[in-house]
């Protein structure tokens, strides 16, 4: 048996498990270790190369950008507490809602405003699920439009920065540039750091915004009795004083974290620590800053960034084996010869995660599959800025693609019973169709992930 056939049915056996649900982790890293002693029994693999793995676990511990993630979840936990989200829902949803659809516009516009804040998908759609929800229903809107906007409006946390996934991206990408131009023969490769990757996420992210407005216009002017205007009894004095007292505390936290790191003021670790202190003086102010509270978020921080971690960990280790299989050069080999050149290996690579996310989670994609085929399309001429918003883009609609999508399962959670799974899963359908646009204009204009990084840095 060959190495490169063993290195197929491992990366197989490890998608097979993971679709079981076995734990992430310790899939990777069991998996990992089984087939290195059997490559070993079989003598084409060494398990001495096992010896690297510490070295790779310490060069995780080490790597300054990854402190940005505890930072940031810890902020998105905390703003969860503050109750911010029901006071946008309730003030921008009376802003926008005595037009046809304008609830749900009102709903995207708090879950852009919730992404650049908080950036955790599920509290988002949990909170805007509980909030909104009901006030959609009892406005008469229709199933379908309204849980569909629920779940898209809370995946943006994804896209827009300071978001998670582009901090995790932003880390293997600079591994695979590194790579690549190893395979070019430049020793001095431009790296990619969180702070491009957030510039770049910034107008794909907004475009996406745009898009999801002009779907829900689009579908009250079509149907108007789907989306109808909802009536309320303050002026409009009263409804924009409300909101802007609604969006003030969250609209500076973006601009001093987000604005931090854009102008170069500071790296993403210390604006992710700069946001997790603005957080904790707005729940001050809000009196939710007490002992109970603070307790609750550290221990959501450290469960959710132990969970990130280990997977990082068990992914190395899967990776280290998966190479020394030589998978790293069948992968190239087979992304090379496609026909088409650069935008053909693209095309497949984007379907291969698209329908990956599916069944897997998005952090799983990161670790496992992104390493592997990043650095051949750099290596075969993708700016590594915007391959990163393109996986990043196509990253959020696992979150809405059944039947494992992470975001159903939340509405589906906090969801009356008179609310339909099916109507859940149809009303997510158009705005999966709307991200999918999305990746391809960015594909074919890669200035809109590039333009701003390209003007600022």
């Amino acid at each position: 048996m060959s190495s490169e056939i063993l290195s197929i049915i491992m990366f197989i056996t490890t998608l097979a498990l993971l679709l079981f649900g076995f734990p992430v982790a310790f899939t990777l890293a069991g998996t990992a270790l089984l087939f290195g002693f059997l490559g070993d029994f079989l003598e084409i693999f060494n398990f001495r190369m096992m010896g690297f793995f510490p070295q790779r676990i310490f060069g995780t511990m080490i790597n300054e950008p990854l402190v940005a993630v505890p930072l940031f979840i810890f902020m998105g936990i905390m703003l969860e507490k503050t109750k911010i989200a029901a006071g946008l829902l309730q003030s921008i949803g009376e802003l926008f809602g005595s037009t046809k659809g304008g609830l749900g516009i009102g709903v995207v516009i708090v879950g852009m405003l919730l992404a650049a804040s908080t950036g955790i998908v599920g509290a988002t759609v949990v909170t805007m699920g509980m909030l909104s929800l009901p006030a959609m229903m009892k406005a008469g809107y229709d199933q379908k439009i309204a849980t569909g906007t629920i779940c898209a409006a809370g995946t943006l946390g994804q896209i827009i920065p300071p978001s998670i996934v582009l901090v995790l991206l932003a880390n293997i990408l600079q591994g695979a540039n590194e790579e690549a131009a190893m395979l070019k023969g430049d020793l001095a490769p431009e790296p990619v750091t969180a702070i491009d990757l957030f510039a770049g996420a910034l107008l794909p992210g907004l475009m996406l915004v745009g898009m999801f407005i002009l779907l829900i216009y689009i579908y009250a002017r079509i149907y108007p009795n789907s989306c109808p205007p909802v009536k309320t009894h303050r002026s409009r004095k009263e409804i924009y004083f409300e909101a802007f007292k609604s969006i003030f505390p969250p609209l500076i936290l973006i601009l001093l974290v987000l604005g931090s790191i854009l102008f170069g003021v500071a790296t993403p670790t210390e604006s992710a620590s700069v946001g997790a202190v603005g957080a904790a003086i707005i729940a001050f102010t809000k009196g939710e800053l007490n002992f109970k509270n603070l307790k609750d978020v550290s221990l959501s921080t450290v469960k959710l960034s132990s969970f990130v971690f280990v997977i990082l960990i068990g992914a190395s280790m899967f990776s280290l084996v998966f190479r020394g299989f030589g998978g790293d050069s069948m992968i190239e080999r087979f992304l090379s010869n496609l026909p088409g050149g650069l935008y053909g290996a693209l095309f497949i690579v984007m379907a291969a995660i698209f329908i990956l996310g599916f069944f897997l989670d998005y952090i799983e994609i990161i670790f496992v599959i992104v390493p592997l085929v990043g650095p051949v399309l750099i290596a075969n001429g993708a700016d590594p800025l915007w391959l990163g918003i393109l996986i990043s883009l196509n990253l959020q609609t696992s979150f809405l693609t059944p039947p494992f999508g992470f975001s159903l399962f939340f509405l589906r959670g906090v969801a009356s019973r008179e609310i339909k799974t099916k109507n859940i899963y149809r009303g997510v359908m158009p705005f999966i169709g709307v991200q999918i646009i999305a990746i391809f204009i960015v594909g074919t204009f890669p200035e809109i992930a590039t333009w701003l990084p390209d003007r600022m840095f």
